[in-house]
């Protein structure tokens, strides 16, 4: 084990949590999230994986809850068959199971795109299936995902408070934007040491690269795509926070630092994600209101945004034709991106996934066996029909998870959870290598999925006493 500078603050996160418990460390929790690249140590000698500072929140997370009385049967409740847990503990038991046994069924059978060293060098090379120490790590980070959801989703089940859920929310976006721009503005040179404490896990820091002369924004994070995949979860569930909660400045101001740093990611990915998650959830509002009437505030919203995109494609289409740095940074991150060696790449990576799941007999090489560049194809290339099938399943309870009439500030956090995870979801189906879909992902699926039960919950309850009392009169 290689203690590392963030070492001693990951330490401290851990016994703070310990010592606040899972409800009242939420926030503290949820404030790991976006040090993406902040390792708690390394180990060298499982190939230089790095167990990271939010890895042991989680687990410290999850072991606070498991100490407290009856805590079997209280995780137990978040597996009842059919809901979200139910097929997230099933895909998790498989997942290990493919990740120990399918890499020597079909060994040889077919090749794969694995992580692999060669030349003193790291990178991603086509080899024969057969297990390494990948499968281990990929499906360490699954059960870590397992992990955060089902400690969080059983919290807030006991204790739906949504209060908490959106401070900790708050917490974790304003902590990303903080991080963004201290990013920029410590720049390439020395300045960029201030963030070398955070900056520890065992591999490579894109704290320097440029795009069309623009520094790219990485945060807390170790590149602008891992930094833009995780903020726009946070503008996913603040926009549609904003738009259901009772009005407050917290959410408007918070909503606007989250836009604010990831239009100026410079990630490709989020902003390709960023435009089909508003029209999807665009979509989805018309859809709930056809038939009914549209509320003032939600029409609004809507005009302005049609005002404001098409202003916006305007300039842009001024700027591109008249204004050479700005046709140059579209096109890097844009309009040349699928042209580069690195996206044609990536199409055989994921062309070989598919080959990886038809000649696996639709079975998979194994969870971390294989590497694709879009979350549906690395589900099928690694986990095949049953593991994608499962977490298809899962996903689509926790989208389906309802909220309850009465408490409208609980309905808006639940609903934004949700388009957290569907923004986060998008970009998955863009750029994600592997199933493993975040802490960050399981965090708000766990948050939405727990009030929704708790609050189912307490309405079955406050009607219960209302039937006790109108049968005592």
């Amino acid at each position: 084990m290689q203690v590392v500078l963030s070492t001693p603050l990951a330490l401290l996160v851990v016994i703070a949590l310990a010592m606040k418990g899972p409800h009242r460390g939420l926030w503290l929790f949820m404030a790991t999230t976006p040090f993406g690249a902040a390792a708690a140590f390394n180990l060298p000698a499982a190939g230089g994986a790095s167990i990271m500072m939010m890895d042991l929140a989680a687990v410290t997370m999850f072991t606070a809850l498991w100490l407290q009385p009856q805590s079997t049967s209280r995780i137990l409740g978040t597996m009842r068959p059919w809901q979200p847990g139910f097929f997230l503990i099933l895909m998790i038991l498989f997942s290990a199971v493919s990740a120990v046994l399918f890499p020597r069924l079909f060994a040889d059978m077919t090749q794969v795109f694995s992580i692999a060293r060669t030349n003193n060098a790291t990178g991603i090379v086509a080899v024969g299936l057969h297990p390494t120490s990948g499968n281990l790590t990929q499906l360490f980070r699954i059960l870590l995902d397992g992990v955060t959801f089902f400690a969080l989703a059983t919290v807030l089940r006991e204790r739906p408070d949504s209060g908490i859920v959106v401070r900790a929310m708050a917490v974790a976006a304003l902590a990303n934007v903080a991080l963004g721009w201290l990013d920029v503005l410590a720049g390439t040179g020395a300045g960029a040491a201030l963030l070398a404490p955070i900056r520890t896990a065992n591999y490579a820091i894109l704290y320097d690269v440029a795009m069309a002369g623009l520094k790219r924004m990485i945060g807390g994070f170790s590149e602008a795509s891992s930094f833009g995949y995780f903020t726009l979860g946070m503008f996913g569930f603040w926009l549609v926070y904003w738009l259901r909660a009772t009005p407050s400045r917290l959410a408007g101001w918070t909503l606007a630092m989250t836009t604010i740093v990831l239009l100026r990611s410079t990630s490709s990915s989020a902003y390709v994600s960023m435009i089909a998650f508003l029209f999807t959830l665009g979509g989805i509002a018309v859809a709930r209101h056809l038939g009914h009437s549209v509320e003032r505030r939600l029409l609004a919203v809507v005009v302005w945004c049609a005002v404001a995109g098409w202003l916006a494609l305007l300039a842009i289409g001024a700027g591109y034709v008249l204004l050479d740095p700005v046709k140059a940074f579209f096109d890097r991150a844009l309009f040349d991106k699928l042209e580069t060696a690195s996206g044609l790449e990536r199409m055989r990576w994921n062309l070989q996934a598919y080959q990886n799941f038809l000649e696996t007999w639709m079975m998979g090489a194994g969870l971390g066996s294989m590497r694709a560049s879009n979350w549906l194809l690395a589900c099928l290339g690694s986990i095949g029909l049953v593991g994608t099938g499962l977490f298809l399943a899962f996903l689509g309870t926790v989208f389906a998870a309802p909220t309850q009439p009465g408490d409208r500030d609980r309905a808006a956090a639940i609903e934004g959870m949700k388009a957290g995870c569907l923004a986060m979801f998008i970009s998955a189906m863009l750029t994600q290598p592997t199933p493993d879909l975040g802490i960050a992902f399981f965090a708000m699926a766990g948050l939405g999925v727990g009030l929704s039960r708790g609050a189912a919950v307490e309405s079955s309850r406050a009607r219960g006493q209302r039937d006790w009392y109108r049968l005592a009169r």
